[in-house]
């Protein structure tokens, strides 16, 4: 695009477009490796200790990483980030493949090492979210964010939920080997769309040719009108140094924890709680993620032309009553219903929190979205072993919905801190009733 007689290259659908394709592939890690670890269990006579480190390994590597890769977009921008963060996934993967092909069921013995190193591997594709949540905060103008944010997190989102009920069929069809090769064919090819065709944002091209950029220029040349404090630590701190940043990390270690931990916690509650078969409780699981997800992408848009001021508060008590239904019902009908409140709560949440993002940073994008996406997806790790530490003290055939309670207590704790942002909103003067 040109303005002021400069010319940058890219424009925000096409960057939006190949971010999310990017963040779909990356994310897609921990739904692959998933499905193997019972089987490793196995052959390997795992303990469940041994076993859940293995299960969980991808999900923490990615949530971890998140922070310094999400941090390194204000300096780097967010291409090289992200195409590091694919091909090392695609390493991992290709490794795990070869085991597969050479080593799978009869001479898995002494692997265990090995596994965790390929978990690892696999599990950075997860930290994409961060970067490509900057990649595309910087492409964006602030009145457009929500919508763009929402679509690239939802759509991204979407990507465990769909591999979760592809990927059986693919190997049920075709055998392990095969199915598998297909979605490293997958992921190849959406490395190198992105390779060829990603172009960051114009604040980013213009400092790789010594040109100082202003907010008014950038706008102008189709980018977003943040400019970035500049290094990778810079970032980190300047996003640390603000209050709100802490909030959101609280609020999103609540919705997106959350959500990854009650996709995870769905199947096994539906089915001892109400006898449904495997196959059907996997069914419902999906349906909670993906609805979540698909409503992420409508709350994003919506928070484009809506006021926000009540958001954060309006989730958390739709969070809160969902979450109830589902702990105290005896019903399969309301705890569905229920189960669908929470969806529909988190999923906007996850939008509301990255769209006020930039609001509150507007110079250290990439550090506070790393802050707040790696730490607050943490909460998917968290909130598993409290649940069942409240199914087994409860036990008997309803633990497992009590075991939704403690989440909900956590969020009439992070309520109290929605009106704290609220008076610190005041202070600073920022207005959510526009959004532009």
């Amino acid at each position: 695009m040109k303005g002021t007689g400069v010319m940058t290259s890219g424009t925000r659908k096409q960057a939006l477009f190949l971010a999310t394709l990017g963040f779909f592939g990356g994310f897609a890690g921990v739904a692959v490796f998933g499905p193997l670890v019972p089987s490793f269990r196995d052959l390997l006579d795992l303990s469940p200790v041994a076993a859940s480190l293995l299960a969980a390994t991808p999900n923490l590597t990615g949530s971890l990483l998140r922070i310094p890769f999400g941090a390194a977009v204000d300096h780097f921008g967010g291409r090289p980030p992200m195409l590091i963060l694919l091909s090392i996934t695609i390493a991992g993967f290709a490794g795990l493949l070869y085991l597969l092909a050479t080593s799978y069921p009869a001479h898995m013995a002494g692997t265990y090492p090995l596994l965790l190193g390929l978990a690892v591997l696999i599990g950075c594709g997860i930290a994409s979210f961060s970067v490509g949540i900057a990649q595309v905060s910087y492409w964006f103008p602030k009145r457009e964010q929500g919508g763009a944010l929402g679509t690239y997190g939802g759509l991204g989102n979407l990507s465990p939920g769909l591999s979760t009920m592809l990927l059986p069929i693919a190997v049920g069809g075709l055998g392990m080997v095969a199915g598998y090769s297909i979605w490293l064919v997958i992921l190849l090819a959406i490395t190198l769309a992105y390779a060829l065709f990603m172009h960051d944002a114009p604040v980013f091209q213009l400092r790789a040719r010594g040109i100082t950029p202003d907010p008014a220029t950038l706008v102008e040349l189709g980018g977003g009108e943040s400019i970035p404090s500049g290094t990778a630590k810079a970032g980190l701190l300047t996003a640390a140094r603000v209050p709100a940043t802490w909030a959101l990390v609280g609020f999103y270690f609540i919705s997106f924890g959350g959500f990854m931990a009650l996709t995870g916690w769905l199947p096994s509650y539906w089915h001892a709680m109400y006898g449904a078969s495997l196959r059907n409780a996997g069914l419902l699981a999906a349906a909670f993620a993906i609805l979540a997800a698909l409503v992420r992408v409508v709350g994003g848009v919506a928070s484009d032309r809506l006021s926000i001021q009540f958001a954060l508060a309006g989730n958390f008590a739709l969070i809160f009553a969902g979450l109830v239904m589902v702990g105290l019902s005896h019903d399969f009908g309301v705890s569905l219903a229920g189960t669908l409140a929470v969806a529909i709560g988190m999923g906007l949440q996850n939008a509301i929190v990255f769209k006020l993002l930039p609001i509150y940073v507007p110079n250290a994008v990439g550090g506070a979205s790393g802050w707040v996406g790696g730490l607050g997806a943490l909460g998917g790790f968290v909130f598993p072993p409290l649940m069942g530490l409240t199914t087994a003290l409860v036990g008997g055939a309803e633990a497992y919905a009590r075991g939704f309670l403690p989440l909900a207590a956590l969020v009439l704790v992070a309520l109290p801190f929605v009106f704290v942002l609220d008076r610190w909103n005041r202070a600073h003067h920022l207005n959510l009733e526009s959004t532009a």
